[in-house]
C-alpha cells in the first residue's frame, strides 16, 4: 500500500491510496485509518480483485449472508466511510459493485477483496467527528449524528 496526501484545506484532507497485487482492501484501509488517526472519512475507489467476499444483510434474520466471488473481477464501484465505534477503533464500511468477465455484476457489503493488479482509492478525511452506535432495531453499527 502506498499513499500520498494530495490536498489539505479548511480542516479537510484528501489522500490518494494505491493498493497493489496481493493487498487485501479492508485490512489496508483499517491499517491506514489507524496509522493516520482517522475518525471520520469517506472514500471511493476503482480497480480489480482476484477474489472477494461480499455479503447481503438479510432483514429478517438481521445477519449478513456471504457472497463469495472466486474469479477476477473489475471493481466498477466501491464506496464507503470510516467512523469511530464506541471502543474508539476506526470502523470501515464499504459497498462494492464488481463486474464479471461476461459483463454481469455482483454487489454488496465488501468483507474482503484481494487486489490484482491495483485498487485506487481517494479518501477524504472530514473535519466533523463521527461516531457509530448500535441500532436497536437492526443490531448494526450505524453513524449517529447525535452529539
Amino acid at each position: 500500500m502506498r499513499s500520498k496526501l494530495i490536498q489539505e484545506a479548511d480542516g479537510q484532507q484528501t489522500h490518494a491510496i494505491v493498493l497493489e497485487t496481493g493487498d487485501e482492501a479492508m485490512a489496508c484501509l483499517i491499517e491506514f485509518a489507524v496509522a493516520h488517526d482517522i475518525s471520520a472519512a469517506s472514500f471511493k475507489a476503482i480497480g480489480a480483485f482476484s477474489s472477494a467476499e461480499l455479503s447481503y444483510f438479510d432483514w429478517e434474520t438481521k445477519e449478513y449472508i456471504p457472497i463469495p466471488v472466486q474469479e477476477q473481477v473489475e471493481v466498477a464501484a466501491l464506496t464507503g466511510d470510516i467512523a469511530v465505534e464506541p471502543n474508539e477503533k476506526p470502523a470501515v464500511h464499504m459497498h462494492a459493485v464488481l463486474g464479471k468477465r461476461d459483463g454481469s455484476t455482483v454487489a454488496g457489503h465488501l468483507n474482503r477483496g484481494h487486489v490484482r493488479p491495483t485498487l485506487e482509492i481517494i479518501l477524504t478525511q472530514a473535519p466533523a467527528y463521527l461516531r457509530k452506535r448500535r441500532d436497536a432495531e437492526t443490531g448494526l453499527m450505524l453513524i449517529s449524528l447525535d452529539p
